[in-house]
């Protein structure tokens, strides 16, 4: 325990857990008793912590120094101290790069509440009978559960996901969010332009946390159990024609444990359309 605060709270626990005065909880925890009857007259930190939030969303790349000046300019009279101490206890801080790459959205990631606001997306590997390997492009809609495609291929750089993107939003619109994780496809440059110039947030989970992806990898291991564990592809397009027919089935015949038994297509005919959603179409 090193601050104040903390301190107060472990006095609040002593006198909730055991039969101890207040003077002897402040003894055992090292905290003089003023400190504990003193009363708070700061004003609240919510409204600055929410404005701070939403410059640090506009500017990923700019800590404290340089966030108060955009304050500033809104009318905020704040002095440097206050502004960083609000800005560490929010968790805004900037994540050094080791190499270049796209800014990291320091915001909670977007929740779907309808069918096309987030997709995620993510790769799973197979090999064919011949012992030569290959990737799979998997894309999902994370609201209805849907997925919206599933390229398979030996390689598939950034331009070739963008391809896939483009191929899918032509027939359903686009979404709102993208999550992915902070792999080589995801954070290149072709992905990084398409995503800017089309108003879509790329989600970045963190590094090493797939957990935060979660909808992409329990699709995934409905994929391998289901498709690629069942299958000997003897080659590339053999795999195409049973992945492709996979998807269909999954897509359309398989009932889905968290759609109350629906398969992903039934239950996206269950919403109506929405300004939330277009172009959305099931």
């Amino acid at each position: 325990m090193v601050t104040p605060a903390q301190r107060r709270t472990a006095v609040t626990y002593l006198k909730a857990t055991y039969p101890v005065s207040t003077r002897r909880a402040c003894e055992l925890v090292h905290l003089a008793r003023s400190r504990w009857y003193h009363q708070s007259t700061r004003p609240s930190d919510d409204a600055l912590a929410d404005a701070l939030r939403e410059k640090a969303a506009e500017r990923p790349r700019w800590g404290y120094r340089r966030l108060p000046v955009l304050l500033a300019r809104d009318g905020w009279q704040v002095n440097h101290k206050r502004v960083r101490r609000v800005y560490r206890s929010t968790g805004l801080q900037v994540r050094r790069r080791k190499r270049k790459q796209v800014a990291l959205a320091r915001v909670p990631r977007p929740v779907a509440i309808q069918p096309n606001q987030v997709w995620a997306m993510d790769f799973i590997s197979d090999q064919c009978a011949t012992g030569r390997r290959f990737r799979v492009l998997s894309l999902i809609d994370t609201c209805t559960r849907e997925c919206l495609a599933l390229e398979v291929d030996t390689s598939l750089p950034a331009a070739r996901v963008v391809r896939v993107l483009e191929d899918v939003t032509s027939l359903r619109g686009t979404p709102r969010a993208i999550t992915v994780d902070n792999g080589p496809e995801f954070v290149a440059r072709a992905l990084d332009a398409w995503a800017y110039a089309r108003q879509v947030q790329l989600a970045f989970i963190r590094p090493g946390k797939p957990v935060e992806n979660a909808y992409v990898e329990s699709f995934h291991d409905k994929i391998r159990a289901e498709c690629l564990d069942q299958h000997w592809f003897t080659d590339l397009h053999d795999a195409r024609d049973i992945i492709s027919a996979w998807q269909d089935d999954y897509n359309s015949v398989r009932p889905h444990s968290s759609l109350q038994q629906l398969t992903p297509h039934e239950y996206a005919r269950t919403f109506t359309h929405s300004p939330q959603s277009p172009a959305y179409t099931s």
